[in-house]
């Protein structure tokens, strides 16, 4: 029995159907039926990555260990989907779990995966060495439990993101947590936001002085806001648009000052209706909303905005949520009671640095920090066990790639504490320099140069043990490094930045990582810094070491370590880390030719193409891959005696077709048969342009013949006839799909193919 049996009715239907049809579109990738630039953006956009595969070994940042492909098991060729297994990112809107949810992520972890969770710096999780062809059970199983890998990846709005204690923080305007949720159901699957060039990323913060969602680094960014008029508080949000880190960080730009809580989804379709409208969608590398805010100027964009989202159709969605707002809130498990206990040493140690006391009087937030973003299936599992006693389904993961138990009762904190302790998750440090984020580097990422991972290991281990014996200037400091340049470690808005690079040394290659100060983590990642020179990744520790010793040498009063490094000059600290640049020749030293974490002589010949977002592919081409999907599954349908689902499966495989031809010329087509058909019949057939040298309009004919019946047929020979007339019609509509693109030459329709009153006299 599979799992789409057992499942039954616990997933949700349209979520079910989704599945069913990349599933089947797995199955005609595997016959050859779908290209392979449209198969590619499909399985992005449900999450499945292709990954690195260094030579049949990876570095966890401990050492270089076995690579444990599942049972399935097909380990040749390293750089496609099919012979390797490869990683599964799972949206988790603003990081909220439930007890259910990680029960279930450890479980999917533990069967399809190498028992790793992974939490992403977007509040997602990731599962690695994952098998393209358990993706679908992954995913029902999934959905059973109310979670979706739609859209997790791909040219699309990824996940949406907030600040993990909105809603029981003591700086907060008011929690953004409910408009978190409601954009993402509002643009998840949206039509209007399936033709981007790159993906658009979304966060909400409740306070604007703290780092909660990063706004400043974000395609949309909203921070709560409230005004008062005519005696009567109003909440919105201070908006901005067009930020966004990579190689090339741009700051978001300020859009509205105050834009009201009713405009916030018809502003997001607006936005993305003129991103797919005037977005590059050639040039992948100028293909987000930063880029086309620069070519406008804000001033442009705003104004295309306003005037998009006065012309669109209302939409009950864009207010609706709000009607439940009064009654929006985390209730707690139990009654909050002060903490009385003082607990031992290691719970007095781990509490001054993860634990943060809510605004609701006796409850606490407790961190679970986890090294490298990483917990086993079994710590997972555990930890929901421990969430079911203290909390219930208040969890949610966070941007720097932990895990936090909201509305903790204080006076639980130490047995909560010992709990912890027993997983292996009582790790002190939450919020400090040691609570490193970085990617995932060399390890898994095709683009990695050097190893981030084997890096940040290496940092906590060394700051752990002298945590209480820094200044608390420089514990409150933040690490974030990337294995390359793309910023996905987030190393452009920490204190200290770090990023891969490599250099040529005396024959030999040998990994650097480059220097980035200047960036600021608070203030929503107020400020990016910039990259002041390479030096040796095995030398990173004494990068640490130097800088912050003289922070606290030279800082003056309360000076922030941004304001310090403004004040003594960029200048001033490359000259200070000079003599760090120094490589040893190889035969003096062989330590500086390897990375850490790996003992193997340095190399980046395993680099592949990055699969950050797919190729641009057009809404024709992903209507045509949707078509066939549905054809194969009319197919199964029909083999298992179920004529009139297997006619209805083919009928709208023609119907997504045609659709799919019209939006070449009208994208805003709607999925109604009826202006489907009457389109295409004005568009193509009365045009001829759809007719072609060999059958005319012929296959259109089925098209129409079909419409005008308005039952499914019950008989299996009428069934199998529609089925074999919908892959014609399919085929024809590729052919006319390619004439259309100039990749097949045009040509008049042949007299014998037309009907006698429309041949030439």
């Amino acid at each position: 029995m599979t799992w789409k049996d057992l499942l039954g009715e616990r997933v949700p239907t349209a979520l079910g159907r989704e599945i069913d049809t990349y599933e089947n579109q797995i199955a005609l990738k595997r016959l050859g039926k779908i290209d392979d630039k449209v198969f590619a953006e499909t399985r992005l956009r449900r999450g499945a990555y292709g990954q690195r595969y260094d030579n049949g070994q990876r570095n966890d940042g401990t050492g270089v260990k076995p690579l444990p492909f599942p049972s399935n098991g097909q380990t040749k060729g390293p750089d496609t989907i099919w012979d390797a297994p490869g990683m599964q990112r799972i949206k988790i809107p603003f990081g909220g779990l439930t007890t259910a949810q990680m029960d279930t992520l450890a479980d999917l972890a533990e069967e399809y995966s190498d028992g790793v969770c992974h939490i992403t710096t977007r509040q997602d999780v990731q599962l690695h060495y994952v098998h393209i062809d358990d993706t679908p059970s992954l995913m029902r199983r999934l959905a059973a439990v109310g979670i979706t890998t739609r859209e997790a990846c791909g040219n699309t709005v990824r996940n949406v993101t907030a600040c993990p204690i909105a809603g029981v923080c003591r700086d907060e305007t008011f929690d953004v947590t409910p408009y978190a949720l409601a954009s993402m159901r509002f643009l998840l699957g949206h039509p209007d936001a399936q033709d981007f060039g790159r993906k658009f990323k979304v966060a909400f913060s409740g306070c604007r002085d703290h780092a909660c969602g990063l706004v400043n680094m974000h395609d949309f960014g909203a921070i709560a806001v409230t005004r008062t008029t005519d005696g009567v508080e109003q909440r919105g949000f201070e908006v901005y648009i067009g930020g966004g880190l990579g190689a090339v960080p741009h700051e978001a730009k300020p859009f509205e000052s105050f834009m009201s809580e009713e405009e916030i989804l018809p502003t997001l379709q607006a936005i993305s209706r003129v991103f797919a409208r005037l977005g590059e969608k050639r040039n992948r590398a100028r293909a987000r909303v930063k880029f086309l805010v620069a070519q406008l100027g804000v001033n442009e964009f705003r104004r295309l905005v306003r005037e998009e989202r006065d012309s669109l159709a209302a939409d009950e969605r864009w207010t609706a949520y709000l009607n439940e707002l009064p009654r929006y809130g985390e209730q707690a498990l139990k009654t909050g009671r002060p903490l009385e206990d003082a607990g031992s040493s290691a719970y007095q140690t781990w509490s001054r640095t993860n634990v943060y006391r809510q605004r609701q009087p006796g409850y606490a937030v407790a961190t679970v920090s986890l090294p490298l973003g990483d917990l086993s299936s079994g710590q997972l599992r555990g930890l929901a066990d421990v969430a079911r006693r203290f909390v219930g389904d208040t969890v949610r993961a966070t941007v720097e790639q932990n895990i936090v138990l909201r509305w903790v009762r204080e006076s639980d904190l130490p047995a909560l504490h010992s709990e912890l302790e027993a997983l292996g998750l009582a790790r002190p440090g939450a919020a400090t320099i040691a609570d490193i984020t970085a990617c995932p580097g060399t390890d898994t990422c095709k683009l990695g140069i050097a190893s981030s991972r084997g890096l940040a290991a290496e940092l906590e281990r060394q700051l752990a043990k002298q945590i209480d014996a820094l200044e608390p200037a420089v514990r409150e400091l933040r690490i974030k490094i990337s294995g390359c340049f793309n910023s996905c470690g987030q190393h452009h808005i920490s204190d200290l930045g770090f990023y891969g690079v490599s250099r040529h040394v005396g024959g030999h290659v040998v990994p650097h990582f480059q220097v980035v100060l200047g960036g600021k983590w608070v203030e929503n990642g107020g400020a990016y810094g910039l990259a002041i020179g390479a030096i040796p990744a095995k030398k990173i520790p004494d990068v640490v070491r130097r800088i912050t010793g003289r922070f606290v040498e030279e800082r003056r009063g309360s000076e922030s370590f941004y304001d310090f490094t403004i004040r003594i000059g960029k200048r001033a600290l490359r000259e200070m880390l000079e003599d760090l640049t120094t490589v040893p020749p190889h035969e003096v030293d062989t330590a500086y030719y390897s990375d850490w974490g790996d003992p193997r002589e340095f190399g980046i010949g395993d680099m592949g193409i990055g699969e950050c977002a797919g190729e641009v592919v057009s809404l024709t081409e992903f209507d045509l891959a949707g078509a066939e999907s549905q054809v194969f599954e009319a197919q199964l349908q029909l083999e298992e005696g179920d004529f009139g689902h297997a006619d209805t499966l083919a009928y709208g495989a023609m119907l997504q077709a045609a659709k799919g031809l019209i939006k070449t010329e009208f994208v805003d087509i709607s999925d109604d048969p009826d202006q489907i058909v009457s389109e295409f019949r004005t568009r193509f057939f009365d045009s001829k342009v759809f007719f072609d040298r060999f059958a005319g309009g012929k296959f259109a004919q089925y098209l129409f013949r079909r419409h005008a019946r308005s039952d499914p047929s019950d008989d299996a020979s009428a069934t199998r006839r529609l089925i074999e007339e919908a892959q014609l019609f399919l085929e024809a509509t590729h052919a006319c799909q390619a004439r259309l693109a100039g990749q097949l030459p045009a040509a008049p329709p042949p007299t014998s193919a037309l009907p006698p009153t429309e041949r030439p006299s």
